[in-house]
């Protein structure tokens, strides 16, 4: 049985110990069994880029962050456009998967992999994803592999802010990874004690954060902290279709991104010193930490459960401490956000930490 297996899109923590956990399981279920690792995700699929695979490739990978096989970015909504040298890249997919004889393709990826992965199954491939991003945002799964360990490094970039932010009486901005949801953003600014959060998903006003910080002030507290995700948008802007907001922008002064450009209006109606910290790609790198490992193997070990069973077209999620299967078909395109009324924003509340909204 030979098993075709890619790591695809953006990295993150456990890409590694999960491919362990496919592998290993597989290794022990079959006695005859060839793994291909595609180099650089997709693009490896379509160039025919693989290494056939050796059991002790797969040793000693556990703690390891990144990828072994290299990942690259194939956006899916260019996956049906040839490329420049006219190369139909699905039709080339399909042409390595036959020509390699495989038995399955595993695809550890977000969102934008499990979209490739449901098009490689309607095209009559036969398909086992995993759910990957630390952004957390893959419908279907409670809870993504790379998510606790990026928290982990969001909320320790917080911690650190803390000290300094203290001793100097400032207002810190934290920008933590997230263009469309929030979730790193909630998870890393509960557990860093932010006195502000801002989501993708709850449009702020610039003048309830400014009543926020002069309220702390008015109470002797000396700084404040503001946990940012870098797709957090203003009431003005939600506002705004796409178009309008670019046109708006054109007009505007260009900052290197949402946190900078919320801080200087900070300062501009405050007069408080502002400083912000862009953790930026440290979210996504070092070891996985201890969840990861654990969740990532117990992953693996279903995908593998399910080839054996050659029960394809799903992808392996968790839900209420469960490892399960969901269809692909229900998984691709689907986003899960924050929602602003859940009962954490709410209990954040409670808290006294302002969303920006009211």
């Amino acid at each position: 049985m030979r098993v075709g297996m890619l790591t695809s899109g953006g990295d993150c923590q456990a890409l590694n110990a999960t491919m362990r956990g496919v592998a290993k399981s597989l290794y022990k279920m079959c006695d005859d069994v060839e793994i291909i690792g595609f180099e650089d995700g997709y693009r490896g699929l379509i160039h025919a880029d693989y290494q056939i695979m050796k059991p002790s490739d797969f040793s000693g990978i556990l703690t390891k962050g990144g990828t072994i096989l290299g990942t690259s970015r194939q956006p899916f909504k260019l996956m049906r456009v040839p490329d420049e040298n006219g190369l139909d890249k699905v039709e080339a997919m399909k042409h390595t998967y036959r020509k390699l004889k495989l038995e399955c393709l595993v695809v550890l990826g977000g969102n934008g992999s499990q979209k490739t992965a449901n098009l490689l199954r309607e095209e009559g491939l036969n398909v086992v994803s995993l759910p990957k991003t630390i952004d957390n945002d893959l419908w279907g799964t409670d809870v993504t592999f790379g998510f606790q360990s990026a928290i982990n490094v969001a909320t320790n970039a917080i911690d650190c802010i803390h000290t300094t932010a203290a001793s100097h009486g400032r207002v810190f901005i934290v920008e933590v990874m997230g263009h469309k949801v929030g979730w790193l953003t909630l998870y890393a600014g509960l557990a860093g004690g932010a006195d502000i959060i801002l989501l993708p998903e709850i449009p702020y006003d610039l003048d309830v954060i400014v009543k926020a910080l002069k309220e702390r002030n008015k109470q002797g507290k000396r700084f404040s902290i503001l946990a940012v995700a870098e797709g957090a948008i203003s009431k003005e802007d939600a506002k705004l279709s796409k178009k309008e907001l670019k046109e708006k922008k054109k007009n505007q002064v260009v900052y290197p991104s949402v946190a900078y450009e919320l801080g200087a209006k900070i300062t501009e109606k405050t007069g408080q010193e502002v400083r912000v910290t862009v953790p930026g790609h440290t979210q996504r790198g070092g070891e996985p930490c201890p969840y990861d490992r654990v969740l990532s193997t117990r992953l693996g070990a279903a995908a593998a459960g399910l080839i054996m069973k050659k029960d394809y077209g799903y992808m392996v999620a968790m839900k209420n401490n469960e490892i399960t299967k969901v269809p692909l078909a229900e998984v691709a395109g689907r986003l899960k956000t924050v929602d602003p009324n859940c009962s954490m924003i709410r209990e954040a509340k409670l808290l006294g930490i302002s969303f920006g909204d009211e």
